[in-house]
């Protein structure tokens, strides 16, 4: 078989990626993705897998078609079916957030076969922070759809590649970088995220941010989206083992916080707008007024505030693809709108 390295420049990497190592990436941050064309009736994908928790799959979209890679080979050997020998199109696209991160050995294609150059990247760039909502968490129990979360809950329901971010970018034809986890909050010490230990504060800047790993700092010169969509809130009432609305001291340090970040990302990119909203998942109003206080506070045109028709009354649980799909749809008629403003 021939052998492709990661390195190869015919194939397209989306997202926060250790690329420090060029024929060894490491991919750690939900939706992040390598892309590619080739020829040839075989596939072959060595990756080395580490697992934390729950039932792991890969994402992998063939000549348009979605499946499930189940991780866990002993040889790192996946086999991807290719139905017959002439051109074909893969993404390869790591589905759930901090349940594993895994890193491309190579690819292997039939001998006959090779890589293709696919069309440039779209100039379009969005950078999207956020919690499981925007990571696509429990997005596949379809028959759950408006109802609250099943109490089996396994992340193999997990699928960034349809969560409302990730389907923005496609329906704007953008590229992406998530920067999403499940169960994050803004603060560390709150929300659920690795036991409440980390939140976006600390995470934001991160490529690896894995509680249990030496944490890196991303390099924010690699990317520089257009626009970035900040959705956190939904976590911040879990305070410890409780759940409650925050101090007047608590409220006044959670806006400088968040404030904070925002103007750090503003000075990181200069010509970016930024879209700060909650999503469908039910909230409290509380949270939603605390975004309005903030966005008031930031005083920038570059800052705007967006509110999804159903706001904080959506669902009871995480939106499914249906949900997801209508916050996609809505948001990507805000940017557009921004894009093209009425004359």
């Amino acid at each position: 078989m021939i052998r492709i390295l990661p390195s190869d420049g015919r194939l397209q990497y989306m997202g926060r990626i250790d690329m420090r190592e060029p024929d060894a990436p490491d991919f750690y941050w939900a939706g992040s993705l390598v892309q590619f064309a080739f020829t040839g009736n075989q596939l072959v994908l060595i990756l080395e897998n580490h697992a934390n928790f729950a039932g792991l799959q890969l994402g992998c979209i063939l000549d348009g078609n979605e499946m499930q890679i189940a991780l866990g080979d002993a040889d790192n050997r996946y086999d991807i079916p290719v139905s017959g020998a002439g051109k074909h199109t893969c993404t390869v696209f790591k589905r759930q957030d901090s349940t594993h991160h895994f890193i491309l050995r190579e690819i292997l294609l039939s001998d006959g076969g090779g890589l293709l150059t696919l069309p440039p990247l779209p100039e379009l760039k969005l950078e999207c922070y956020g919690d499981s909502v925007t990571a696509g968490s429990v997005v596949e129990r379809y028959d759950l759809a408006g109802q609250p979360d099943p109490p089996d809950y396994d992340a193999r329901y997990d699928n960034a590649w349809h969560s409302y971010a990730m389907q923005t970018a496609r329906l704007l034809g953008a590229q992406i970088n998530l920067v999403a986890q499940g169960g994050i909050a803004l603060h560390d010490g709150t929300g659920w995220y690795a036991f409440g230990k980390y939140g976006m504060e600390t995470c934001f800047d991160k490529l690896c941010y894995f509680s249990d790993m030496p944490m890196t700092d991303w390099d924010f010169s690699r990317y520089t989206p257009d626009f970035v969509t900040f959705a956190i809130g939904q976590n911040d009432a879990h305070i410890g083992e409780e759940d409650r609305l925050l101090t007047v001291e608590e409220r006044a340090r959670w806006l400088d916080t968040y404030c904070r970040i925002i103007e750090e990302l503003m000075r990181k990119y200069p010509n970016a707008l930024f879209i700060l909203f909650l999503t469908v998942m039910m909230h409290d109003a509380y949270w939603e007024t605390l975004l309005d206080d903030a966005c008031e506070r930031l005083s920038s045109p570059r800052v705007k505030r967006f509110r999804f028709t159903r706001s904080g009354t959506g669902v009871p649980g995480h939106p499914r693809i249906p949900e997801q799909c209508e916050m996609a749809c809505e948001l990507t008629e805000y940017i557009r709108g921004l894009m093209h403003p009425p004359v």
